[in-house]
């Protein structure tokens, strides 16, 4: 017997275009989420070709200031698994999570980009407090990414922090500090800030201007995650040069617009 779909409730998307961000638990059965992170595994440890991935180091393990046991205990990023994953497409395509994105940014999407974030025990580093959208050349800014755990994320392993209610302060000045691009100082309090713990499976949908930042790992367990990040058709690429063919997933594609 198949289950409806989950989708926000009125309450709860009414919270998210307040505070920027929902949380929505058990978006994937659990032998879904087992056999994600087995595959993640693969890649990270198992000798599974990842020729066509895009892959970031620990900075401080690409530096050789910290020196890990095995080459994934330092990785610290990888781009490309929708595209080239069977088990990561499903993910991406899922209906769950699309239809969640089409309720907030309409029935016509195109993916952004898809990046696995892992933060190995006692290697992974913090990511400053930061927005999305500076960092992308998409126009508007309002794209919506859902970050999904594989494992428990908690306070002490590097679960998400975020500033409710952020976005509704457009893009706010960043600055380059080593190994990193965040919001200035000045700009907020982290006595503001609420951590969302979460269990694996869950999903944190939020806004590309929410102020968001996670902590390092400094706990003996693994913290892997992947955002996916989903725009409306409707956007317009506002970077240099051509502009590139984003990931289709649902619905038209608009003349002026992202292709």
């Amino acid at each position: 017997m198949s289950t409806a779909p989950i989708r926000l409730s009125e309450g709860q998307l009414a919270s998210y275009h307040r505070e920027g961000f929902a949380v929505v638990e058990n978006l994937i059965p659990p032998e879904q989420v087992c056999a994600l992170g087995e595959r993640l595994r693969e890649y990270t440890h198992g000798g599974r070709s990842a020729d066509k991935l895009k892959i970031q180091v620990e900075p401080r393990v690409q530096r050789g200031e910290l020196q890990v046991a095995a080459w994934g205990d330092g990785i610290r990023k990888i781009d490309g698994l929708v595209e080239g994953d069977e088990l990561f497409n499903r993910l991406g395509l899922d209906d769950n999570i699309v239809g969640i994105i089409a309720q907030i940014l309409g029935p016509d999407l195109k993916m952004f980009r898809n990046s696995l974030l892992l933060k190995p025990p006692k290697v992974g580093s913090q990511k400053g407090m930061h927005q999305d959208s500076p960092y992308w050349p998409i126009q508007p800014m309002a794209l919506c990414s859902c970050w999904f755990p594989f494992d428990e994320a908690t306070p002490e392993n590097g679960c998400m922090g975020v500033l409710p209610s952020g976005h509704l302060r457009g893009p706010l000045p960043h600055q380059r500090v080593p190994d990193d691009f965040v919001i200035a100082e000045d700009q907020y309090s982290f006595a503001e800030m609420r951590l969302v713990p979460m269990k694996a499976g869950s999903g944190l949908f939020f806004h590309s201007l929410l102020p968001h930042y996670t902590a390092p790992n400094n706990s003996g367990q693994w913290r892997r995650a992947i955002a996916l990040s989903y725009m409306s058709s409707h956007s317009r690429f506002a970077g240099e040069g051509e502009a590139p063919e984003y990931y289709h997933i649902q619905g038209r594609t608009f003349p002026g617009c992202v292709r």
